[in-house]
């Protein structure tokens, strides 16, 4: 681990402590995928409470962790409930749309990023970044939302207008495109090659190399079989759900269906 790494294990671990002794809910900042493998990974006796993540949508890559005392549960505040939980979580949605979508740009994920970041807003406010058609959703701390409404009137040449969301009713259904292929076996490189259109050999590397999560936890073995409906995440290339097995061929190969975000 590296000392960032061990810091944030102990940030985590010091939150649960928190929530645990003053019986009230801790919240974590936005954690990456490689932030949430380690919350996923901490051992439990450094845990001091239960906890559940969320981004704002299913499936948000970046998401905060809520630190849940097991007294509020016992008081029946909360119960199994986690949609009461998420619309306590401490981030909001935000609209942002060109000002004259006729002179606009064609705006990319990084042109909204960098637009935040020059703002002084640090990565670990922001959630993700989702583009809708000319325009975008951001998710990020509720502390921020006016900062970020006020103070963002331009990305890259395009002046644009914010908005806040109604996180009580707002919904997103991402754009997938469905897949539909053989494999010898439901191991993480088939899936991978179906996927990114590529052979076994060429990806494999992307496994090894650290890069693939499956809901949310690094996963190094290519021989790893997800489950239905597990989302396999591969850093810098995009990310998928596996949906599960249709039938066998005569060949007895396996033939998968996956949803592919785009």
């Amino acid at each position: 681990m590296t000392k960032e790494e061990q810091l944030l294990e102990r940030r985590l671990a010091e939150l649960s402590k928190t929530a645990y002794h003053r019986n009230i809910v801790t919240y974590s900042d936005f954690l990456n995928l490689n932030e949430l493998n380690i919350l996923y990974s901490l051992p439990k006796d450094k845990l001091y409470t239960r906890y559940i993540t969320f981004g704002g949508y299913v499936p948000a890559e970046r998401q905060m962790a809520a630190f849940l005392p097991d007294a509020l549960y016992l008081c029946g505040i909360f119960g199994e409930d986690e949609t009461v939980l998420h619309q306590n979580f401490p981030f909001c949605a935000v609209y942002v749309k060109p000002a004259h979508e006729k002179y606009a740009e064609d705006l990319t994920h990084r042109d909204y990023l960098g637009a935040v970041l020059n703002l002084g807003i640090e990565r670990s406010r922001l959630g993700d970044i989702l583009i809708v058609g000319k325009g975008a959703i951001l998710f990020i701390c509720s502390s921020l939302k006016e900062y970020l409404t006020e103070g963002l009137r331009r990305v890259r040449h395009t002046d644009v207008s914010v908005s806040l969301a109604d996180m009580d009713t707002f919904t997103y259904t991402p754009r997938i495109e469905e897949i539909k292929g053989t494999v010898a076996s439901v191991r993480l490189d088939s899936l991978l090659s179906l996927a990114f259109s590529s052979s076994r050999t060429k990806l494999s590397g992307l496994t090894e190399g650290g890069k693939v999560y499956v809901n949310g936890r690094l996963i190094t073995s290519n021989g790893f079989q997800p489950k239905e409906n597990d989302v396999i995440s591969v850093r810098g290339m995009g990310k998928f759900q596996y949906i599960g097995t249709l039938s066998k061929t005569k060949k007895n190969r396996i033939f998968v269906i996956i949803h592919k975000y785009v």
